[in-house]
């Protein structure tokens, strides 16, 4: 359990170090003077005190903390800056507060369907909990690096990476977005609570198939797209020629019977759909020669 730790105001100790100093050299002055013994002792216990005060002077920077023990007992931390005085017999651990970022390496892990990922992430994480930190694991830095990787390893197992590979997925690597990142930092703030770290961001910054199916995938891709657009368009082929016969039978502008209609679907499924613009047939005689 972290105790925060509210020690003496360090100027006031300087200040009777250099207080003790001073009446020493005086001490000494005046013993050598008179060639007398009867302040040397006093003089020898003023340095001392003095040399007391100096090892128990502490300087906290802005955005660090000191976590201190005693004789191998852990007895607070100081997160406040300044200068302080403290136990000249307690040793401190210095620690950084201050936001850091981290990018994992690229990992190639094995998507929800199976399929290699290529998968890099950012992590903004600072440190809040000292005792933890400084006692719980033996390297927060290195602690922070291993489980930002397990965890970013665990989350693209969970999921697939798009919708064409899993069409019910509600949640993918690429379409997800702030989602992904939601839970990515949920899962590093599980991981990383064990050392007192706290991940105020985490985003993706790489993701893409593994060279050995990337091709492939992209040619999926591509049919995919082109299967779709090409269901847009027979739809909406398919409504215009509804459209065209209910107005042509409407306004009695000719009147077709279910070959002639028949014809005329075909030819404007083809004109509508085509890729090609229509070459127009000029027919001399009747539907039927």
């Amino acid at each position: 359990m972290e105790k925060i730790k509210k020690p003496m105001n360090g100027y006031l100790a300087l200040f009777l170090s250099l207080l003790f100093l001073a009446t020493a050299i005086w001490c000494f002055v005046i013993t050598a003077a008179n060639k007398n013994a009867l302040y040397t002792l006093p003089a020898a216990l003023l340095m001392l005190a003095c040399f007391v005060i100096w090892k128990g002077l502490m300087i906290v920077q802005p955005n660090h903390a000191r976590v201190l023990t005693l004789f191998g007992r852990y007895t607070g931390s100081i997160k406040e800056n300044g200068l302080f005085f403290v136990n000249p017999f307690y040793s401190s651990n210095k620690l950084s507060l201050r936001v850091q970022n981290m990018s994992t390496p690229t990992l190639k892990v094995n998507d929800k369907m199976g399929n290699p990922v290529e998968i890099a992430a950012v992590v903004v994480w600072q440190l809040q909990n000292t005792y933890k930190a400084a006692y719980e694991v033996a390297d927060y830095a290195a602690f922070v690096r291993m489980q930002s990787e397990a965890a970013v390893r665990a989350l693209t197992m969970r999921f697939a990476y798009d919708s064409i590979e899993d069409q019910n997925a509600d949640i993918t690597l690429r379409e997800g977005g702030d989602k992904i990142m939601d839970l990515l930092q949920q899962e590093l703030n599980d991981r990383l609570a064990a050392a007192g770290i706290v991940v105020i961001e985490a985003r993706i910054s790489h993701l893409a198939y593994a060279q050995e199916i990337a091709g492939a995938m992209l040619q999926r891709q591509q049919a995919a797209a082109i299967v779709a657009a090409r269901y847009k368009i027979v739809e909406g082929a398919v409504g215009m020629v509804e459209l065209a016969l209910e107005e042509l039978s409407k306004k009695e502008v000719v009147q077709l019977d279910e070959e002639k209609k028949a014809t005329m679907v075909s030819n404007l499924m083809v004109v509508l759909c085509g890729e090609k613009g229509a070459q127009p047939v000029l027919n001399t005689g009747t539907l039927y020669q």
